[in-house]
């Protein structure tokens, strides 16, 4: 399975990135950090869904997804039209994402900044922190319920938020055992890549009313959006929807309503 690959790719790249800078002298430098823009609270408004607009080059599945990127370009549309969050991808491998996207975008926007990548050690924790992140993404199907309890707690040491992703109830049940405050449920299947918002409306009646919920994936008209915001989701993160259209401020319009 891809995922499979990306997390046996992942290990050797922290492994290389280790040598380059231990995790003693990773946190050493943590001390001049900011403290971060509040992510959570961002995603919480009163009758309407808020939008975590993503900043992503290719995928797996797509190849690459948009030709003339420019993450700095793109940020400033996002900007302009007053997303509640951005995410930014990292993984360099299979989504073309870079650690300096995130360092760049971080100082040229005021929004909350999510890490997108796949986390699957401590170091990376920290290192999320370093490169100008706010929140970071935990998911569920490549972690222990022990790897989510540690890494949100140095999370917390450090000033992140966590976004923890599920796709099935399994999974939900591990991260609400795990102590998770905001809840990703992905729509799209690991095995097909297919997507259904049939997900979300499977997984949120499980989920307690007191946590942030997001949906992520699959979500292209103002009809999802309506149908989501019924369902009780708090937010929606969308990458591909955003990255394939000509003009990403009328889409975004649009999607608003």
């Amino acid at each position: 399975m891809i995922l499979d690959k990306i997390v046996a790719h992942k290990k050797k790249k922290v492994a290389e990135e280790k040598h380059q800078l231990s995790l003693s002298k990773l946190v050493e430098k943590l001390d001049c950090i900011q403290p971060p823009r509040n992510f959570k609270n961002s995603l919480k408004k009163e009758n309407q869904l808020t939008i975590i607009a993503e900043i992503k080059k290719a995928s797996p599945s797509k190849g690459v997804i948009r030709q003339s990127f420019d993450p700095l370009e793109i940020a400033e549309v996002y900007e302009e039209s007053c997303v509640e969050a951005m995410s930014v991808l990292t993984e360099d491998k299979f989504f073309q994402g870079s650690d300096d996207y995130l360092k760049q975008v971080r100082k040229t926007t005021s929004c909350p900044l999510l890490r997108k990548d796949f986390i699957i050690e401590a170091y990376q924790v920290y290192q999320s922190k370093l490169l100008g992140a706010d929140a970071i993404l935990l998911i569920a199907a490549i972690l222990t319920k022990q790897q989510l309890i540690e890494f949100q707690r140095i999370a917390e040491q450090v000033g992140l938020y966590c976004l923890l992703e599920v796709h099935n109830e399994e999974e939900l049940d591990k991260v609400l055992e795990a102590g998770g405050e905001i809840i990703g449920i992905n729509n799209r299947n690991l095995k097909t890549f297919e997507t259904t918002l049939k997900t979300t409306e499977k997984l949120i009646s499980s989920v307690p009313k007191n946590k942030v919920i997001v949906s992520e994936s699959g979500i292209h008209t103002r009809e999802d959006m309506q149908f989501l915001q019924k369902l009780g989701v708090n937010a929606v993160l969308i990458g591909e929807g955003f990255m394939v259209a000509e003009d990403i401020g009328k889409k975004i319009r649009e999607l608003r309503g």
